[in-house]
């Protein structure tokens, strides 16, 4: 049974840093990443890697200030996000992809199992 259980979200003031993290468990990944959705939007991408070559992908708004990482020996996720702003303010949700997708990895469709998500909130 495969689970994906984010931590580390907070309250964080505008400027600060977070690092989420995402421990897998269930059976091996092609792929991981990062989604968030802010109150009254849809999921977005934030950032992606491959597991086994840790190739890594970002949008552009959190390009220069979030590192996407992984961990293979314990099988962990991590977001590392510096500078963050007000409008980085959502529940962020880790996905993984059990094989290569067709479409964009910077699609929902790219991951076949989603965590339950972890808040941040960055107040100015």
């Amino acid at each position: 049974q495969v689970q994906l259980v984010e931590s580390g979200g907070s309250v964080v003031q505008a400027g600060g840093s977070l690092r989420l993290s995402c421990a897998a468990s269930g059976r091996p990944f092609y792929a991981m990443g990062w989604f968030r959705q802010a109150p009254g939007k849809e999921r977005e991408f934030v950032a992606t890697i491959l597991w086994s070559s840790g190739s890594t992908d970002y949008t552009d708004s959190v390009k220069g200030r979030f590192t996407i990482s992984r961990d293979n020996f314990r099988n962990t996720l991590y977001l590392q996000m510096k500078s963050l702003k007000p409008e980085d303010t959502a529940v962020y949700y880790c996905a993984a992809g059990a094989h290569r997708h067709s479409g964009s990895s910077y699609s929902t469709a790219a991951y076949d199992y989603w965590g339950q998500g972890t808040q941040v909130t960055v107040s100015s």
